[in-house]
Parts: structure tokens; sequence; C-alpha cells
């Protein structure tokens, strides 16, 4: 990957965009990093709520039920997740929902994914057959088709579809859609303010080492922004405007939450997103995770993901902007949220029925998602780092509803 960056770096005359890097090293389908390999879990590169208890997905199940109350009980919903992962949460969602048959039987599965390597594991996650009742279906050559909207989950025997983007979703009907950590992906541009005005960071080629990148600074005004960084400091307040030297804009995820709210406002339905971030301008959040530990971000290009903080405060903004029929509430903690949904009172109902190595493992999953720092019963040092801290307060929720619906549950 490092010499497909410095060839094309030359190719292109100058250094790349960070967006641009980050794209190329996330989602290359030769050497990107989600392409060709599961990275997510304890033995992959990072671990994500839904990894650690299935309470998560089960929470996310009960906020999908109320909202699709809320919705008046439509007779067909398309259920979304954009960024999937391994298929968890939706693994967790459709068999907590399961026996409630009013709800699920209404579900349409539409996982929105570019991996190969995830769609395969996603597809085995949330047991799927096609229609006819193989495991596989092959093609007249005997090979595996890459047809992708036939299959059935056996969890709950609703339809699954995969797409590669959200505008791939077929639109009309009621829809709820499921975002967790998907916005910490996209690709981002970083500003820095200089003597010069405000310059875009860059990566350029190190000369001086053979393997090596670096960042560099822009000599001036770019595209990006006079056109991206324009819009997010339109959004900011008089003191940020004073004090801020770094900003990080990401145009994805803008483009990507308005046209979500275009489609909850003009068809129904609500997106739920679930990621770490700041109600206010973010700077110079990018980093980069290899094996659980940071390194360098422009070290192991391919080999470490790339994740930087959610500007929620300019995804509310889009919603109000887009005047669309979409509201938006939030951002709350994820401890509220998964509060709100009474993940305590299924936390007492696992325990009740697991052993004691269960009952600790139920109990740790359930302070990882809701505590913060250290979990307060460990005693030696240990413990302490063994156990990741918890990311009660980290993580954020933000909700985008079609705005005839008022508030939904946690958001009240």
């Amino acid at each position: 990957m490092a010499k497909h960056l410095k060839a094309l770096i030359r190719f292109r005359g100058g250094p790349i965009t960070v967006a641009e890097y980050m794209e190329e090293v996330l989602t290359n389908p030769n050497a990107g990093f989600y392409m060709n390999r599961d990275v997510f879990g304890t033995h992959g590169d990072f671990v994500t709520s839904p990894d650690i208890s299935q309470m998560f997905g089960e929470m996310v199940g009960v906020w999908s039920m109320c909202l699709w109350h809320q919705m008046g009980q439509p007779e067909a919903v398309n259920i979304i997740e954009l960024g999937p992962g391994r298929g968890t949460l939706m693994a967790d969602l459709l068999r907590g929902t399961a026996k409630f048959k009013d709800f699920s039987q209404t579900l349409s599965v539409h996982l929105v994914e570019c991996s190969p390597a995830l769609r395969k594991i996603q597809h085995e996650t949330l047991k799927c057959v096609y229609k006819g009742g193989a495991e596989e279906k092959p093609t007249a050559d005997g090979q595996n088709s890459e047809v992708v909207d036939d299959r059935i989950s056996q969890i709950s025997g609703v339809p699954v579809a995969w797409h590669f983007d959200l505008d791939q979703v077929p639109r009309g009907v009621p829809t709820i859609i499921i975002a967790h950590e998907f916005y910490d992906a996209l690709p981002i541009h970083q500003f820095q303010k200089s003597p010069r005005g405000w310059c875009e960071k860059l990566v350029d080629v190190a000369e001086d080492d053979c393997q090596g990148l670096r960042f560099v600074l822009s000599p001036g005004p770019t595209a990006a922004s006079k056109l991206f960084l324009t819009r997010r400091m339109k959004w900011a307040s008089l003191q940020e405007k004073a004090e801020i030297e770094h900003v990080e804009v990401c145009p994805q995820a803008m483009k990507v939450t308005a046209d979500i709210a275009k489609r909850v406002g003009g068809d129904g339905g609500g997106a739920l997103i679930v990621d770490y971030g700041d109600s206010k301008i973010v700077s110079d959040s990018l980093q980069a995770i290899k094996k659980h530990e940071f390194v360098h971000v422009l070290d192991s290009p391919g080999n470490a993901d790339l994740s930087a903080y959610v500007d929620f405060a300019a995804l509310k903004h889009v919603v109000e902007d887009a005047a669309v029929g979409a509201a938006v509430y939030g951002p709350i903690t994820q401890s509220q949220f998964l509060g709100a949904l009474g993940i305590n009172f299924r936390l007492e109902s696992l325990v009740q029925n697991a052993t004691d190595e269960q009952a600790e493992a139920l109990q740790l999953g359930y302070w990882r998602l809701v505590g913060d720092g250290p979990a307060p019963w460990l005693d030696s040092d240990d413990d302490v780092n063994r156990v990741p801290p918890g990311m009660g307060s980290r993580y954020k929720a933000l909700v985008v509803v079609n705005d005839k619906y008022g508030a939904p549950v946690g958001f009240q």
C-alpha cells in the first residue's frame, strides 16, 4: 500500500488530501484495510459495542420497535444498516425481536457494505440461505454467484439484501436506518490556520525515506477549503472562530446525513447514529489502530484502521438546513441512550440464568457499554489493564426522524 500511495502522489504531481489518503487506505479494492479480511472483534484490530455484548444489538432492536409504533406500525419496513461490520448488531437485533412477529415480519434487511470479505462474514453471521434453501447459490459454471438480493436470514425469516451505497436501497417504503461506528471511518479533510490563512493538511512523499510518507501544508487555500471549510465555519460560534486553529470536515458525512434526512422525511421512518465524537468543531482527531494499539496515522497504511471523531454539530445543521420533513434529536451519551431503553433490566434478566463466569462477562460488557473509566469493582492493576474502560460517555447517539413523529424513545 505504501508503494501504491507514493506512486499515486507522483502520478498526481503533488500531495494528496487526507481524505484521499483515508479512502485509499481503507477501501482500495486490492489492499484496503476493510476489503479483504475480518478486522473486527478480539482477534481483529479493534472491538465495537456489538462485539462486547449482545445487549447492545438488543437495545437497538427495542429502539427500532418503539420507532415502528411511532410510525403507525406499517406493514412493510426497510431496516438498513450502514457499515454492518461482522453483522453482529443486526443478528442480535433480529434475534431479540423475532418473537414480536407483528414487528419482525414487516422487516426487509438491507446492508450497505463495500467489502467482499465482510459481506461473506455478514452472510454467515445472519445465517443466510438462498430462497431455495441452499446456503450457496451456484452459477451455471459451478461457481458461487454474486446475487445479493434473494437471501433469507434463518434467525427470523426476513429477506436480506446487500448494497454498495445507500442510494441503491429501494425508496418508497418506511425506513429504519442504523449507523453504528460508520461515520468515524468516512474520509475527512484537515485544515490548519497559518500565517498564509487557512491551509489544507496534505500527504506527500518523504523523499529522504524510501518507504515513508509525511504531512505537509498546502501553500494557500484549496478547493476543499473554499467549499467544505467555508460551509463548516458558517455554523461555528464566534468563540470557535476566534480560538480554533485546526478543523476537520467530513463532506461524505454531510452528504449521507442529507440523504438520510430526505429518505425519512419523504418515506417515513428514522435513523439512529451511534459513534464517538463531539457536539462542536472537531480538530486533529484522526487516529490509527493496529491490533488494538495506537500507531502513527502514516505508518502501516492498509494494515491499520483509520478513524476520526464525528462532528455531531455539523450533522445537526445539515438536517436542519435541509428542510425536508425530518427532525434531529441529540446527541445524548450512549449511557443515557441505553439506560432509557432499559439495558439494566436486560442485564438483570440475563444474569439470573447465567453461570458465575457468564455473569462476570455480562457485568463487564454492561460496564463497557454504559460506564466511564475502569470498572469500579476491579481491584488489581492487572485487572484494570486487562479490561478496557467504559465508553458510556465517549460514544454519542443522534437520531433523525420524520418530523411528524415527535421525539423518539430515549430523546424525549
